[in-house]
């Protein structure tokens, strides 16, 4: 599978919007599947993959809603992203026309630099890039 991220469209050959069916025909079987009951009386299923892909399915029709990637091989705009520091990515995101981030250091330690109008989160062990998240 391609390991590029396509912002508010997915990762590779996963798009979102696809139900758990499609995505598990692409990709085989995951190394565990979990469910998570919401407050709001909705099921989130989550498919993990090799301990770099995890995948959150949602609604009455569980379809693709959000991806966790820590795939070293992971691109964006064509770059590997986990061979960047956080300043590399903040350029290689302005230079791509995403302008407003959020920074924020989280209570666990990490710190977390978010670009809203992609819908994409980059999570950062000191200035190692340790996750990338996106949505749609």
């Amino acid at each position: 599978m391609k390991k590029s991220i396509t912002i508010k469209e997915g990762y590779g050959d996963i798009k979102f919007d696809m139900p758990v069916e499609e995505v598990v025909g692409i990709l085989g079987e995951p190394n565990d599947v979990e469910t998570i009951d919401n407050a709001t009386e909705e099921t989130t299923t989550v498919l993990h993959y090799n301990g770099n892909l995890t995948l959150f399915f949602e609604g009455d029709c569980p379809t693709l809603s959000c991806i966790d990637i820590s795939d070293e091989k992971a691109t964006l705009f064509g770059k590997e992203l986990f061979d960047m520091g956080e300043k590399e990515l903040v350029k290689l995101m302005v230079d791509n026309h995403y302008y407003e981030q959020e920074v924020e250091n989280e209570d666990w330690g990490e710190r977390r630099v978010s670009f809203g109008e992609g819908n994409i989160d980059f999570y950062f062990d000191g200035d190692e890039l340790i996750a990338v998240i996106i949505g749609k």
